[in-house]
This record gives structure tokens, sequence and C-alpha cells, in this order.
């Protein structure tokens, strides 16, 4: 899966945000593999608060967190951080990375990993263009996947885009790359859903997930 060459391995802190609500195969999957094909030395796996941008968590903080924490399992490199569930207010990314930056120095390579999607409405979150000054922006796009057409946001793919998936390596922010994937077609929302009408998700969501989703009695409504 990674084909890097041993010089650009292990490079740089991955930043994959999300609900996770609860978390899945999709977006552990995706994660995993968007650290080893860029050869990164961490994935940052961050449940959100209060999105700004989308509906709020049907479950608490603590239960998400845990959910997440069980599914990542002792995987090397695979890290659930709760600094947006600690922090007061909606969980802007910018807040994010402005705390992350802060504390690994200036040097070290920040990727905030995002779907196609998330990049057409990039515009829409709060302080979005400050964001390359801080992170390079890494899209997980399905085959077939298509840019921006109109706004702001041509000019922006225009102006970051790189086509070299090692290129990034060289600074520590303001390169945006596009990463083809098979992406599992898999939502949170569906689960609930499942769950709600009492059918099984096996094999969507890891089974130590299953396990304390049962416990807790999570998503029967």
């Amino acid at each position: 899966m990674n084909d890097l060459s041993p010089e650009f391995q292990d490079t740089g802190i991955g930043i994959f945000g999300g609900t996770f609500d609860p978390v899945h195969i999709g977006h552990l999957r995706t994660a995993l593999e968007l650290k080893y094909t860029l050869g990164l030395a961490e994935m940052r796996m961050i449940p959100s608060a209060r999105p700004p941008h989308r509906a709020q968590p049907q479950t608490s903080a603590d239960h998400r967190l845990t959910m997440l924490k069980r599914g990542l399992g002792d995987e090397p490199g695979m890290v659930a951080d709760d600094r947006e569930l600690r922090r007061e207010g909606p969980s802007f990314t910018l807040d994010t990375l402005l705390e992350i930056r802060s504390e690994v120095g200036p040097d070290t390579p920040l990727c905030l990993c995002i779907g196609m999607d998330a990049l057409g409405e990039l515009n829409t979150w709060h302080r979005w263009e400050e964001f390359m000054g801080l992170t390079h922006l890494v899209v997980a796009a399905r085959p077939g996947w298509h840019l921006p057409t109109s706004g702001k946001l041509v000019d922006f793919v225009h102006e970051h885009r790189v086509q070299d998936h090692t290129s990034w390596k060289n600074s520590p922010a303001g390169k945006l790359l596009i990463v083809e994937m098979t992406l599992l077609p898999i939502s949170a929302t569906g689960i609930r859903q499942a769950r709600a009408r009492g059918e099984s998700i096996r094999y969507l969501v890891p089974d130590s997930v299953i396990e304390y989703i049962n416990q807790n009695q999570l998503y029967n409504t």
C-alpha cells in the first residue's frame, strides 16, 4: 500500500475529523489507508463536539470517544484525539489546527484529511482561507471525482494543488493533494437507522464497538 522510498516515510501528522456517531470501518479504513499511502508518522482521529456544518451528534461525547478508542485498538500510529470534545463552543477546524500547530512547532508537516464533498463546501468553513498557512490539505476522492468548477475554490485548488504524493513533505503546510481511493459506502446514519430497526450492524462496525453499543443500548430508537 505504501510505495514511498524510505526517506519519505513516517513523516508528519494526519488530522481526520468527524462526529464518529458511531465510528465505522469506512472511517477507520480510510484513515489507515491515508496514513500508509502518505507515509505519515501518525493519524489523529478527532471527534467533533459541536460541528458547525452538520446535524449535532445523537450520542454523548464520552460514548463516541470510547467507541473510537475501541475501534482503533492498538494499531500503531492511530490516535484518538479528544481536544474538540474538551473545548467549549463550536468545533471549528481552524482552532484545532492552531492548537496542533502550537504543540508540534512550525516545521512538522500537518495534513488535514477531508473528502471531496467537503472540499466543495470548504469556502463555507470558518476562516477557511487561513488553513493553508497551518496545514496541507489531503482530499480523499472516489474514482470519477470532480473538482469544484466555480467560485473561489477553483482558484484555491489551482494555486495549491500538487501531483506528487511526496512533495508536501518538504514543507509544513500549503499544498493540496488529491488521493483517489475506493471509499467504502458506509454511513453512520445508515448504521443508526439499521440499529433502530433491530437489524444487525456486524461487518459495518468493529466487533469491539458493537459490543459497547449493545452494553450501553445505543441507537435503539
